[in-house]
């Protein structure tokens, strides 16, 4: 009889009878294995046509323009750098790229600058949600209808633009605009130029005897609505009296110099009386053109200022090549501060009221509670409205196409625009449009990966 010992070689080892889930040993034919993997293939199945179409317009596009930067206009000759060189030595390109980073600093902090103020300030008042969606309604507005929009509004016309209408109101209101431009006497007149715009009289002037002022050039739309036909200038002792009318009678007829019961009085003209090269009297003709001079106007030359007839003020330039960025920089504001402000709305409606008012008990003010609680606390909302605008103004090109006009789109170039213009028309070039495109990927990358990051440590709380 043999006797097998704990140790020898004939030792049997001990047989495990536990379930394979049980002794960490699956067993590869059990059926949740089996179920697990088929849902995989299902979703996998689920999946595929998605992921066909990301290939198709998403990563293939990106490979071959990477592909493409590297090759010439015509694509038959290797290029190499040259095309990433010129991104950084030719002028209009390099002004888009520091106009693109003009866009990113400011078009996103404003918006959301004014979003979050917006969405603060609407918890105060009782028509908020009103005041909402007034705000938020040019959201409801395509790119394409808001670059219309603004193109009217900053057109330089007074009578059509209403930045302008609004700017030269103002201006009007505390400066005096110009009565009579182009207005200018005919060779026949008593007044010849006096230089710098300005026009004088032929002679000295005499008190008792009436002085003629005609101007001829004067537009009718330019005329006073309040002008009264001329009259000849009573005379009156010891002072020097006169008349500045429009010498034209319309449809024609009248005489030079001469008073016509037709012709209008130019009010509001300034006239000045110069001795020795001083004004020692001046006056300010009157809806019937006459005005009066005090004696010591006796002897001297009668002056009409070239204030009389300078251009009036048209307003600004909004679409000038200084101010054409800032301006489409404004439509867009005017459209995305409506978004920043819902998202923070929504954000700040999900703030622990009694923090704040603690803070409110303990003495805080409205400045100090906004300031130290409400903006820290709206951090992670804020950091997703700047990063979402800051994406979307990187590819800004529909306002810029469709404000900017031809004169100055150079000044307001970006690189959407740049790559627009590069890639398409007579004299496309496909190496440098892809190296713009490149660029652009390469910009929007490190925000997305920030965005990201502020995702997943956002998951993790």
């Amino acid at each position: 009889m043999t006797t097998v010992t704990a140790g020898g070689a004939d030792a049997v080892p001990p047989v495990d009878k536990r379930p394979p889930e049980r002794s960490g040993h699956p067993d590869p034919t059990s059926p949740r294995r089996s179920v697990t993997g088929t849902r995989k293939i299902i979703a996998t199945l689920f999946l595929l046509p998605a992921l066909v179409l990301l290939g198709a317009l998403v990563v293939y596009p990106i490979v071959y323009s990477v592909y493409r930067s590297f090759f010439d206009q015509s694509g038959t000759g290797f290029a190499g750098l040259d095309n990433y060189k010129a991104l950084f030595t030719d002028d209009t390109i390099r002004t888009a790229v520091k106009n693109n980073a003009i866009w990113v600093v400011f078009a996103p902090t404003i918006s959301t600058a004014l979003g979050l103020i917006f969405a603060v300030l609407t918890e105060r008042i009782r028509w908020g949600t009103a005041f909402k969606l007034i705000v938020f309604m040019p959201m409801a507005i395509s790119m394409l209808a808001a670059g219309i929009i603004f193109r009217l509004v900053y057109d330089q016309a007074p009578e059509r633009g209403v930045a302008n209408a609004v700017w030269v109101g103002v201006h009007d209101t505390f400066a005096e605009s110009a009565g009579y431009p182009k207005a200018h006497p005919l060779p026949v007149h008593p007044l010849k130029a006096g230089g710098g715009g300005s026009f004088v009289t032929k002679a000295p002037v005499r008190a008792g005897v009436p002085v003629q002022l005609p101007l001829v050039g004067v537009a009718p739309a330019k005329m006073p609505t309040d002008a009264k036909p001329a009259k000849a200038a009573p005379t009156e002792p010891g002072k020097v009296t006169g008349t500045a009318w429009l010498d034209f009678t319309k449809g024609g007829g009248g005489k030079p110099n001469v008073v016509d019961t037709e012709e209008l009085g130019l009010k509001g003209l300034k006239v000045e009386a110069v001795k020795d090269g001083k004004v020692v009297g001046s006056a300010t003709a009157a809806a019937d053109g006459t005005f009066t001079l005090p004696a010591s106007a006796d002897g001297a030359l009668l002056k009409l200022p070239a204030s009389n007839f300078r251009e009036p003020y048209n307003g600004v330039d909004w679409l000038g090549p200084s101010l054409v960025t800032p301006g489409i920089i404004g439509s867009y504001v005017w459209m995305w501060a409506g978004f920043a402000m819902v998202l923070i709305a929504a954000g700040l409606a999900g703030l622990p009221r009694e923090l704040l008012e603690a803070a409110r008990v303990d003495g805080a003010n409205e400045w100090q509670v906004f300031r130290r609680i409400t903006v820290p606390m709206l951090a992670p909302v804020l950091a997703v409205v700047l990063v979402t605008l800051m994406i979307n103004v990187l590819k800004i090109f529909d306002l810029v196409f469709i404000i900017a006009p031809g004169s100055s789109q150079d000044d307001a170039n970006v690189l959407a625009l740049q790559l627009y213009r590069s890639s398409f028309g007579t004299d496309a070039d496909l190496g440098i449009g892809s190296a713009i495109a490149v660029l652009l990927l390469l910009l929007v990358i490190p925000v997305m990966i920030f965005n990201i990051r502020r995702i997943r440590k956002e998951g993790r709380r």
